[in-house]
């Protein structure tokens, strides 16, 4: 009662259940906000984002599968972009930025199309995260190129 108090009044942050991080939560988040923004989330997209979240925090299948869960949840709870982007913002460096928006290409693209609500959305973050539409674009171009897609839209 009394180290209850007493973490009350000194401001000590009350420990929360182990889980993903935050930061991976939000990179995930945004995953599933792009392969979800044309309103069809299929096996391909699913896949881009196991593969990708692996790859990217180096965690096994069991902690990808929390992880994308926990992002999941996240996502439909969330209307707005801003907390995650600037969560991203504060966190990454400007390469890490591209190498996101890069990893975003990659999971709209995962199904051979592009629709025009996924190229607005990762217009948006571009801006969000601060990152130029020249490294937007070549980022674009170079998913492009390594899953040899050539249609550009919908």
């Amino acid at each position: 009662m009394l180290g209850t108090l007493k973490s009350f009044l000194l401001g000590a942050a009350e420990s929360k259940p182990q889980g993903p991080a935050d930061l991976q939560v939000a990179v995930v988040a945004l995953l599933i906000r792009a392969a979800t923004s044309d309103a069809d989330f299929g096996v391909e997209e699913r896949e881009a984002i196991r593969r990708i979240a692996s790859a990217s925090f180096g965690l096994p299948s069991s902690e990808v599968a929390e992880l994308i869960a926990a992002a999941e949840g996240e996502e439909a709870e969330t209307l707005d972009l801003h907390r995650w982007t600037q969560a991203i913002k504060a966190a990454y460096s400007e390469e890490e930025r591209v190498g996101l928006i890069e990893k975003m290409w990659e999971v709209v693209y995962a199904d051979g199309v592009l629709d025009d609500y996924e190229a607005n959305l990762l217009r948006r973050v571009a801006g969000l995260i601060y990152v130029p539409d020249r490294e937007s674009g070549q980022a674009r171009q170079r998913v492009m190129a390594r899953l040899g897609v050539t249609s550009r839209t919908d």
